[in-house]
């Protein structure tokens, strides 16, 4: 009997997956651990390779279906099932194998994944009417669309309309904050700084950091700052034991940062900020931020946040109400910087004015710690020598 391929644990408590993309076909040969498929979780995209050699007999999930561990993928054919078997012949030639391909629904086995059968439920469409198109004539979701009873999208009644499917990392996306949502009590602060003397000192210093390959952007002033306050206040750098019913103090600063990718959003974690120069954090975004945009990042640099920070302000926001990055209990949101009147000095000027947004659990902790926090990171930010002078 041929190998039935399950999806492995792939370990970090992940029970599901979504299939990517298949890196081989039916009938091709496969060596043991040649990667077989592409799988995606948790933001990352994984490899799966090969238990055994032999020839894919049967690829039984298709692109775009969600998949749990123990569920069976494909079927490997070993040696001693690789020989050719004898077709049945007819009259005139070869027939196909059809008989065998319809086996399981002449006696009422209809073969179909729990995606398909689902959508069938919903549609009213009868499994047992349809002729199968995929491997060994199972039933794809294709096939649904072609038999009709497909259920309207929403809005269609109003016009014309487009459906896209949830997948990949935005279906990611969804259900974390959907969880985050859940399972927090979340409230959002907000601030002003001037960086206008932060401003002229990454333009002093944008050429020699250039010069070694690394480009400086506000960014690793932002973590430098927020690190530095999160000493002063460790309740935002913290989780919480739901279970145990605790507050788990982070005594390490390990800051996810959100990228934005074609596929959606990412968050790669730098860990210990508090042990890297401003330089080291700026090659380090650099870096984290190609590996997410090219689909390389792992798993690993993508798990172990005590803090986040999400810089929506490149792309033009000013104020934002940020998700927690659960299990983190804050975030932190850097708008645009943009030049506005300020007191500054007991006069009227033109300064260069960020905005913060700060969201916290207020299980963890209450608004007054969260304001004091966010006004020592707009010290830091306003006066950036204070960062050289309190570091370690």
């Amino acid at each position: 009997m041929p190998h039935e391929f399950k999806l492995p644990d792939l370990g970090e408590g992940i029970v599901e997956v979504e299939l990517r993309k298949w890196l081989v076909g039916e009938g091709e040969r496969v060596a043991e651990h040649q990667p077989l498929l592409e799988v995606e979780t948790d933001k990352a995209v994984v490899q799966v390779p090969a238990p055994q050699g032999g020839i894919v007999s049967a690829l039984l999930r298709h692109e775009g279906e969600t998949v749990r561990v123990g569920e069976t993928l494909l079927t490997i054919a070993g040696p001693e099932e690789e020989r050719e078997r004898p077709r049945p012949a007819g009259i005139v030639g070869v027939l196909p194998e059809a008989a065998e391909e319809q086996r399981g629904k002449a006696t009422g086995d209809i073969l179909a994944t729990p995606l398909v059968r689902k959508l069938a439920r919903e549609r009213g469409i009868d499994l047992g009417a349809i002729q199968g198109s995929g491997p060994r004539g199972s039933i794809v979701p294709e096939d649904l669309e072609r038999a009709g009873g497909a259920a309207r999208p929403q809005g269609e009644e109003f016009g014309p309309v487009e459906r896209l499917p949830l997948r990949g990392i935005r279906r990611t996306i969804a259900r974390n904050v959907l969880a985050a949502q859940r399972v927090t009590a979340f409230v959002t602060t907000m601030e002003e700084a001037d960086v206008t003397e932060l401003g002229e000192l990454r333009d002093r210093e944008q050429h020699e950091v250039e010069s070694r390959g690394t480009h400086l952007t506000f960014l690793p002033f932002f973590i430098k700052a927020a690190q530095h306050a999160l000493r002063d206040h460790p309740l935002l750098n913290a989780a919480i034991d739901e279970g145990g019913e605790a507050i788990i103090l982070k005594r390490h600063f390990h800051f996810g940062i959100a990228v934005e990718t074609a596929d959606g959003l990412m968050v790669p974690v730098i860990r210990d900020v508090d042990r890297k120069s401003i330089l080291e954090l700026a090659a380090e975004i650099q870096e984290l931020g190609r590996k997410a945009r090219e689909r390389t990042i792992t798993l690993d640099e993508l798990r172990g946040s005590s803090f986040t920070i999400t810089n929506y302000g490149h792309f033009g926001g000013t104020f934002a109400t940020p998700i927690i990055n659960w299990p983190d209990v804050a975030i932190l949101g850097c708008g645009r910087i943009v030049e506005r009147p300020w007191v500054h000095r007991g006069e009227i000027v033109i300064r260069r004015v960020l905005s913060l947004s700060l969201t916290f659990d207020h299980r963890v902790t209450d608004g007054a710690d969260a304001a004091l926090f966010l006004g020592k990171v707009v010290r830091y930010l306003e006066d950036p020598a204070l960062l050289f002078i309190e570091s370690l």
